[in-house]
């Protein structure tokens, strides 16, 4: 349990999600396009957040499971997507079968996870040949004024890079990267959202969040840009890997049918699917079209 007077960073967002969603920046086409290619295919999204990136992903044509363990950030991501399927659910425990997905991609999120665990329930839930895609925006602070703006509202991990993370689990080939560069439109409102939606200001107190905001705030009209905006540059940065063979997971009913040393070498997270699913809604053939069955499968 989190403790109240520490609470946890990765768990934070719930209460700022509204500025989580108005003040952070989405993702380039282009880079989305590279990591989880121009096909439409079946993708299952760790930490969905508030759904910006499964909006670029759900209008390139792919079909998205969206999954995060905060039901405020999903609850703004179900009224923007109100078709994508969307559930509570951590990436050390992902609410859904063996082998049923094409690609798992991960936003922003990959760097709270359990990677030992999350890794094989990647695995897992994969289909064969599937593929991994992590990708994180990153805030160009090589310019001097985003610097400043960086050290106001908490230093970012531009050290970020979970390839060696992924090369040590042996569960996945060699990782490939690119960089896109893009910029967020922010102007004297979207920015004090930002600056609430950082993880170090949403776990503070009202009055030292208030006062970080108007630090913020003063900040940008020293730089008299008021309501035209500036542009943020971001560098989006993208990772995709696909899964090795050894790291697939058979379904319990046909464990003893798998010889020992084809199970993966790295230890599997112990899982409990314990997934609210939403029904899905099936026609009879048999009694007619009229005729409705809900399928809680």
């Amino acid at each position: 349990m989190t403790d109240p007077a520490n609470p946890d960073p990765a768990r934070s967002f719930g209460s700022v999600a509204d500025s989580y969603d108005r003040g952070r920046p989405s993702y380039p086409v282009d880079a989305v396009k590279w990591l989880v290619g121009e096909e439409p295919c079946s993708i299952l999204e760790l930490g969905a957040g508030t759904g910006k990136l499964t909006e670029v992903l759900v209008g390139l044509g792919h079909d998205v499971f969206a999954t995060d363990p905060d039901d405020a950030m999903l609850d703004i991501l179900s009224e923007k997507l109100p078709d994508v399927r969307a559930t509570s659910g951590t990436a050390e425990q992902i609410p859904t079968g063996d082998g049923l997905y094409d690609v798992v991609v991960v936003g922003q999120a990959f760097h709270w996870f359990d990677h030992a665990r999350a890794l094989a329930e990647v695995g897992r839930v994969l289909r064969t040949d599937g593929r991994l895609a992590v990708i994180q925006n990153e805030r160009d602070e090589r310019i001097p004024w985003v610097r400043k703006l960086g050290r106001l509202i908490g230093k970012q991990d531009s050290d970020f890079d979970p390839t060696k993370i992924l090369d040590d689990s042996g569960l996945f080939s060699a990782v490939e990267s690119q960089t896109f560069r893009h910029w967020q439109v922010v102007d004297r409102h979207s920015i004090q959202d930002l600056v609430l939606s950082r993880s170090n200001v949403a776990v503070l107190k009202r009055e030292a969040q208030d006062h970080k905001r108007r630090e913020v705030l003063a900040f940008y009209d020293d730089y008299g840009r008021g309501m035209d905006g500036m542009q943020l540059p971001y560098h989006c940065r993208a990772w995709r890997t696909q899964v090795l063979p050894r790291a697939q997971v058979v379904g319990a009913d046909r464990a003893d049918e798998v010889d020992e040393t084809d199970r993966p070498t790295v230890p599997l997270a112990k899982r409990t699917d314990t997934a609210v699913r939403l029904p899905r809604v099936v026609t009879d053939p048999e009694n007619g079209d009229d005729d409705l069955l809900i399928d809680f499968r």
